[in-house]
């Protein structure tokens, strides 16, 4: 992924580790319970270890070993070209103005014809030129916009830019216009609501 403008120095490779709430609230809507799950951007593993923990099958691949080893290491745009999996779930390379996360998503989707779940700027489909992964997606299941920002680097208080996730079903997909929108946080918003409601009634 990117991160916009800060005091930091952008990080080799994109290597941003993913806070494990922000998988969790994905988890909560899409569970991966005995799904074989690759995950190519692996990194040093934060978000493997919540799919393995959820009961998932992790394939874990990226194009550096870092502190992890993974299960192998490769360039998701150069390959390999067929993994058998029911779902891709990653945290991609943004690339300057999202073309690197374009591409990626466009590629997951021929690579993946179960779920693929991508974390991405809150912004991401606002892009004319995205129609294709969107608006005129069947597969195009749900966003689940992160209400609580996701911390990057050590000491932040939150981070500097509102993320969401995309979630695209398995082929041939349940028809165009009808995706969720989801939202989510560090804990689970409907039970906190629930017993927010719980409270006022009482």
């Amino acid at each position: 992924m990117t991160v916009v403008a800060s005091n930091y120095a952008r990080k080799e490779n994109d290597l941003y580790q993913t806070e494990p709430w922000a998988t969790e609230a994905l988890l909560r809507n899409f569970p991966v319970l005995d799904k074989l799950v690759w995950e190519p951007c692996a990194g040093n593993h934060l978000m493997a270890d919540v799919l393995a923990e959820a009961g998932a099958i992790v394939y874990s691949s990226d194009i550096k070993t870092y502190d992890r080893k993974h299960a192998w290491e490769a360039d998701f745009f150069a390959g390999p070209t067929t993994i058998a999996c029911d779902f891709i779930i990653t945290n991609p390379p943004y690339g300057k103005g999202n073309r690197e996360a374009v591409k990626f998503a466009r590629i997951a989707l021929k690579r993946c014809s179960g779920l693929v779940a991508l974390l991405l700027t809150a912004k991401f489909d606002f892009g004319k030129t995205r129609a294709d992964l969107f608006g005129n997606n069947p597969r195009f299941l749900a966003k689940i916009a992160l209400v609580d920002r996701i911390q990057w680097f050590p000491g932040e208080t939150s981070g500097t830019e509102d993320h969401a996730w995309y979630v695209w079903g398995p082929s041939p997909g349940q028809g165009v216009g009808r995706a969720r929108l989801i939202y989510e946080g560090r804990s689970d918003l409907t039970k906190a609501t629930t017993e927010e409601v719980a409270r006022e009634q009482a």
